[in-house]
């Protein structure tokens, strides 16, 4: 990681100096000077720099502020503090450049260095967030919902995992194969990834959420390609796909598996229930129960 930006530290230092919710400017001067990045941020009232922190990432409605809120309970109840990266439409348009993470050049089409990827992001944050001293250990948890789930699951294919305590994406539209066989974004071929990455990936006990009500197959916003397809009809068959492809690949090549796969009942793709399910994994070791996830049940939420 490079040494955080001096202008980030100072913001940091001074907007979460105090309890409640806040918008950051964060300015990634290095590799995307021209594309900010908002941290809507929470930080509960009992929050000590020793507490957790979790990343939450948004879906593709780029709302950032409500994905906040979402983990505002659990933040209270387990005094936490919550950062939640924006990728705005304007600074980051299309799923090119949030989703499978700005990883092409617009210019001439080839991989970007890794560093200048949306996905390196996330470090650098949480590195200027240890050195404005609001955080000051590894408890950093990070959960992307939807489109945040792509985003996830692709940052720990591409970038490094000490940083993280624990790690889930929940609810992807679609994933890319932990294999080398297919080109980025349906593969990790092509963009400069090699073995250790994809074995560094199957050792991280990462928990893969998904909803057993999310199988809508004629949501709009459901990725519909032909790689997507071929993963499976909807979003809760195509999380089992990926699990099993890592689980089969890990395998093939000898290497450990610590992945899991926790299915969340009577949820459909909703970030609000799927992150109160996510924290109370997290923080309380179990599911909510039938009757909250009941009362959590029905929205619809990217």
């Amino acid at each position: 990681m490079n040494s955080p930006d001096n202008s980030n530290i100072f913001r940091m230092e001074r907007e979460l100096a105090h309890s409640g919710c806040n918008a950051i400017v964060y300015i990634d001067e290095e590799h995307n000077a021209d594309r900010p990045v908002t941290l809507h941020t929470y930080r509960s009232g009992a929050y000590t720099p020793g507490q957790p922190v979790v990343i939450v990432q948004h879906g593709m409605l780029r709302n950032g502020d409500e994905y906040r809120d979402f983990w505002i309970p659990a933040a209270d109840k387990h005094k936490l503090l919550i950062i939640a990266p924006t990728f705005s439409d304007e600074a980051w348009p299309d799923v090119d450049h949030y989703n499978n993470g700005s990883v092409f050049s617009s210019t001439d089409g080839k991989p970007r260095a890794g560093d200048s990827w949306a996905y390196a992001i996330v470090g650098r944050i949480i590195d200027s967030l240890r050195a404005s001293g609001v955080v000051d250990h590894n408890k950093v948890y990070l959960f992307g919902h939807s489109a945040g789930g792509q985003f996830v699951h692709r940052l720990m294919s591409s970038q490094s995992h000490e940083l993280f305590h624990a790690v889930a994406p929940a609810n992807a539209g679609w994933y890319t194969m932990p294999t080398f066989a297919h080109a980025f974004p349906e593969g990790m071929d092509g963009i400069g990834l090699n073995q250790q990455n994809l074995q560094r990936l199957f050792a991280y006990p990462m928990m893969i959420l998904a909803g057993d009500q999310d199988v809508a197959t004629d949501d709009p916003n459901l990725p519909s390609g032909a790689a997507a397809l071929r993963q499976g009809p909807h979003r809760y068959a195509r999380a089992h796909h990926y699990f099993e492809t890592g689980k089969r690949e890990a395998k093939r090549l000898g290497v450990p598996f610590n992945w899991t796969l926790q299915t969340v009942p009577g949820i459909g793709h909703d970030g609000r229930a799927m992150s109160a399910a996510c924290a109370s994994l997290w923080f309380e070791n179990r599911l909510p129960s039938d009757k909250e996830l009941d009362a959590l049940a029905g929205q619809h939420v990217a």
